[in-house]
């Protein structure tokens, strides 16, 4: 059985989109689930992607099914044991050593690893993510740090070039993605 604690829907900054996502509490952990119905380089895309996490919001497991153009997608990742991830099946070393997983397509795994973080307020952690590229649909290691300034707001710093002040709520999904992402209330 499952209960859910949160959900949220983003307008895409960048381009025209939006996202809409539900967390859910389950027996042994978190599922977050969404669909994101965006424009990628003039092309239209729908993704539905789930990402699930153990009860200390460590990622286990995440998919995201849909299209692109006239591209069907289907993507399964898995961790494993040792911080090694699978994509598809197939072993992805350069996501190697990472506890996260981040869906680029989407701000909602963000929420993962702030809930698994919680810095304290000053701090800041430097916490790599297994990024899923898109349109690419590659897996591999994103740089990236978190240092909360306040209750609500942390100083992100993420490669290749990404720097911005994320805002979230009270579950710690986001609310501002400066640039990139907005609420919708």
């Amino acid at each position: 059985m499952s209960e859910t604690v949160a959900s949220a829907l983003w307008q895409r900054l960048d381009t025209p989109g939006h996202d809409a996502c539900l967390v859910r509490r389950l027996p042994h952990g978190w599922r977050l689930s969404g669909t994101a119905v965006f424009r990628q380089e003039n092309v239209p895309c729908q993704l539905q992607y789930q990402v699930d996490a153990d009860a200390q919001w460590r990622s286990v497991a995440a998919s995201v099914a849909g299209w692109s153009g006239a591209d069907r997608i289907e993507v399964a990742i898995a961790a494993l044991e040792g911080g090694r991830w699978t994509l598809n099946g197939v072993e992805q070393p350069l996501a190697s050593g990472c506890v996260d997983i981040d869906l680029g397509f989407t701000p909602a795994t963000n929420l993962i690893l702030l809930r698994r973080l919680e810095l304290p307020l000053g701090v800041t952690v430097p916490a790599p993510a297994a990024w899923m590229e898109f349109p690419d649909l590659r897996l591999q290691r994103l740089e990236q740090s978190y240092r909360r300034l306040d209750e609500r707001r942390f100083d992100y710093r993420g490669a290749p070039a990404y720097e911005g002040v994320l805002v979230v709520d009270g579950d710690a999904l986001i609310v501002e993605y400066p640039g990139l992402w907005s609420a919708v209330r």
